[in-house]
């Protein structure tokens, strides 16, 4: 075994096969290999942003105030990072979140 193989996750995470955003740009609809569909509206996406403007790098508190992005929030572009997540640009401009495929396989399934 190298070394590459023992730092390597052991099971690698579902990722989605078709994504999809509803005619308004106000919602990204998900397919997951497994044939799960799940899906979350832009003002979600956003409010769960990971990057380090929305989310306090040593304490991982979230700095972005959930109340503050608007409802009618859209999704002006989706993109592919690697084959390991997906990044967006929402109508407010931010853009700098990396969604790994495991959050937002979390982040999309519904709540209950």
């Amino acid at each position: 075994m190298s070394f590459w193989d023992r730092i390597k996750p052991t099971t690698r995470p579902v990722s989605a096969t078709e994504v999809e955003l509803s005619p308004e740009k106000t919602r990204l609809n998900l397919t997951w290999e497994d044939g799960v569909k799940t899906d979350a509206t832009a003002q979600h996406l956003r409010q769960q942003c990971p990057c380090a403007g929305c989310v306090d790098e040593w304490t991982n508190k979230r700095t972005l105030d959930p109340a503050r992005v608007p409802a009618d929030l859209r999704i002006t572009q989706v993109q592919p990072v690697g084959n390991y997540a997906l990044t967006f640009v929402f109508s407010d401009g931010h853009g700098t979140g990396i969604y790994p495929w495991k959050l937002l396989r979390d982040i999309t399934q519904p709540q209950g």
